[in-house]
């Protein structure tokens, strides 16, 4: 990596956390020279950020407006969450029947490997990057390179409100407590692919992902309920 390539991920990792922590206001216009100077960068590593971020869904671009945060609306989480269900049952469906016992019982060792690290970690971003990890390998183990390719663009786009819902929930939820159901519904869902059980591993997972859903629109409330409360 060179030492461009690195300031240009410096930067991109700041802004995102700043997208995802709502120091951008969502729907807001992206102040271009502001940005460059409270993070020390040149324009043209800021915009290479701003670009790998609009590609991501964190932010949008208008010709001859600039960068924009993104917005958020209950309509765009129910679309996002409505298609990683369809997404994610199917694939379930396709595992029970396709994947060896070898592959089940190394994605079992996976899980069991990731489990320290999700109740020690303190860190959104990390949380949701384990969490996605697993949904990959499961997605992988239904031999359709089509559903992994659509999962991870599906990611791509609904990664900032997710770390939205990990952030604004925090504050509602222990920590322990939102972990454990989502390790809770990662060990029955592995179960049911091991036991072959379809109907199980598909309505475990639909309810995992719509329980993600209702949490992540909860949190959305909640972040712009604290955005926007009128001054004193």
């Amino acid at each position: 990596m060179t030492k461009a390539d690195s300031n240009v991920d410096r930067i991109y990792e700041k802004l995102r956390k700043m997208a995802a922590y709502f120091e951008l206001k969502p729907d807001a216009r992206i102040n271009e020279s502001a940005l460059s100077t409270e993070l020390g960068a040149s324009r043209t590593p800021l915009r290479e950020a701003l670009n790998r971020l609009v590609a991501e869904g964190f932010l949008t671009f208008q010709s001859g407006r600039g960068f924009f945060c993104r917005p958020l609306s209950p309509k765009l989480i129910l679309d996002l969450y409505e298609a990683r269900v369809a997404i994610e049952t199917e694939i379930v469906r396709l595992v029970c029947r396709r994947a060896s016992d070898e592959e089940l019982q190394d994605l079992m060792e996976f899980l069991k490997s990731t489990e320290p690290d999700y109740d020690s970690c303190e860190d959104p971003m990390e949380l949701l990057s384990m969490d996605e990890a697993y949904h990959m390998r499961i997605a992988a183990l239904s031999q359709s390179n089509e559903l992994v390719r659509i999962l991870e663009n599906l990611n791509d786009r609904v990664r900032y409100i997710r770390l939205v819902d990990l952030k604004y929930l925090r504050g509602k939820t222990p920590v322990s407590t939102q972990e454990e159901a989502q390790l809770s519904a990662h060990r029955v869902v592995l179960t049911a692919l091991i036991n072959r059980d379809e109907d199980k591993a598909v309505s475990t997972m639909r309810h995992h992902i719509e329980r993600r859903r209702d949490e992540a629109t909860e949190a959305v409330r909640i972040a712009y309920s604290q955005l926007y409360v009128p001054a004193d």
